[in-house]
This record gives structure tokens, C-alpha cells and sequence, in this order.
């Protein structure tokens, strides 16, 4: 996650997830020199989400779909849950106004 944090790296990642490119490819789509794209780019790979191949003098890199799937099952867990949060305060809030309601009309038969 902490690799992911850097907007820049987010977007690299997207500029790889479909396309196998060259760094200097990437250092195209950002106003920061080459240096600062490299260290990025090491600093995806080193978390896994990068695989880096070279050709020759190139160094090519791929999004690597399985590096990112602990951090999707992490996500997916905690949407989950902070999904259930939110049902339960709803249902909470629901069930006393509905409480609150039937209190009033309890009143105004009596």
C-alpha cells in the first residue's frame, strides 16, 4: 500500500496495466526527470507489482496482476466490512426513529 500512496506510481501502474513499455516510454507522461521515474519504477518492482524485462539496452515493465492481488483482497475485505458498518448504523437509526414514531402515536391513542 505504502508503494501505492505516491500518485505518480498509481499512474504508472495504469500506463502498464495493459501495455508492456519501455522506461523511457514512461518518463514521457510525467514532467519529472528520468531519475525520479526510475526510482519509482524500483519502487513498484520491489513491491511486486511491477515485473521488469529487459531487451537489449531496454528495460521493459508489465503490470504484475498477481502482485496486486493481496492488496484487492485487502481492499475487497474492508469494503466489505465498512459496508456492514454502514447497514448496521442505517438499520440502527431506522429502528429508532421507527421507535420514536410509534412512541408518539402510542401517545396521541392514549
Amino acid at each position: 500500500m505504502r508503494a501505492l500512496a505516491e500518485p505518480r506510481r498509481r499512474a504508472i501502474l495504469r500506463l502498464v496495466a495493459r501495455d508492456e513499455l519501455a522506461a523511457g516510454e514512461i518518463a514521457t507522461a510525467f514532467d519529472v526527470t528520468r531519475t525520479a521515474v526510475s526510482q519509482h519504477l524500483t519502487v513498484l518492482k520491489n513491491a511486486g507489482l511491477l515485473v521488469e524485462r529487459r531487451e537489449g539496452t531496454r528495460r521493459l515493465y508489465r503490470a504484475r496482476p498477481e502482485g496486486l492481488a493481496g492488496l484487492r483482497e485487502f481492499l475487497d475485505e474492508t469494503w466489505a466490512a465498512s459496508l456492514g458498518v454502514a447497514r448496521q448504523l442505517v438499520e440502527a437509526e431506522r429502528a429508532a426513529r421507527d421507535g420514536a414514531e410509534g412512541g408518539k402515536e402510542a401517545r396521541r391513542a392514549g
